[in-house]
């Protein structure tokens, strides 16, 4: 499903009317745009892509005037795959794109088998988005994403991020919200994917840079060894994620 959706879940009282659009809500608190897609997911990306805007600044270090920053795992090296102990801050000092990750769970796990180095089972349910490696928290389903000028310990702010998710089976299974130096910005669902396949795409994009941390919820269950999907008779609806899109952080 190719189509533009959009899916608010909660936001803050002060901006809980319209999509964030109300008259007592500072214009760079309200949501630009909302991208969601499934199944084929191809042109919602694209389309995230350019509201983020060019170039792909890939991993230069240091502030770039314009542009955006993108993470699909791919060069994560052999020693930090299949691993819970992936660094929180690779993608600031090893590969500087400004992104600092955390968990409340064990670890992060970056995997090149969707998972299925966990568990066979749950490599059958998952897919990737950019071939081949996906990413996912071990012991939980939270991830948590804060923001640095890239290549340095500078607290930093962006306008939009968004993430490809795989096997979300149940609306509202996984969330971003959004935080600033107000506070909640607002929460957002991924749709469900489709028969068409795995994927699901859930992005966001404020009038201006006032993003500082964003909380990810993959799913309602942690993915282990021995866990079940709902798909395959489990309780919980598990899911892991592939590619990060975001806009150039600036210093804030």
């Amino acid at each position: 499903m190719k189509a533009l959706r959009i899916a608010l879940v909660v936001l803050p009282a002060a901006i809980a009317v319209g999509c964030g659009d109300s008259p007592t809500t500072p214009t760079a608190l309200r949501p630009r745009s909302v991208v969601t897609g499934s199944g084929d997911i191809t042109s919602n990306v694209a389309q995230f892509r350019t509201a983020l805007g060019d170039p792909n600044n890939g991993g230069t270090a240091g502030a770039q005037p314009s542009g955006r920053r993108e993470i699909n795992w791919d060069g994560v090296p052999a020693n930090f795959t299949n691993t819970d102990a992936f660094p929180g801050d690779f993608f600031n000092t090893r590969s500087p794109r400004g992104l600092i990750l955390g968990t409340p769970g064990a670890g992060l796990r970056v995997s090149d088998t969707n998972a299925a180095d966990l568990d066979a089972n749950l490599g059958r349910q998952f897919g990737f988005f950019s071939p081949r490696k996906t990413f996912l928290p071990a012991g939980s389903n939270v991830v948590d994403v804060t923001f640095r000028v890239p290549g340095s310990d500078q607290a930093a702010a962006v306008s939009g991020f968004g993430v490809v998710f795989s096997d979300v089976d149940r609306l509202g299974s996984a969330t971003l919200e959004y935080f600033g130096a107000q506070g909640s910005l607002g929460r957002f669902e991924a749709p469900a994917h489709d028969a068409s396949g795995p994927l699901s795409f859930l992005g966001v994009v404020f009038d201006a840079k006032v993003v500082t941390r964003v909380r990810i919820v993959s799913g309602n269950g942690a993915v282990a060894a021995g866990a079940q999907d709902v798909s395959d008779g489990g309780s919980a609806d598990l899911a892991i994620m592939d590619d990060f899109l975001y806009d150039e952080p600036a210093a804030n």
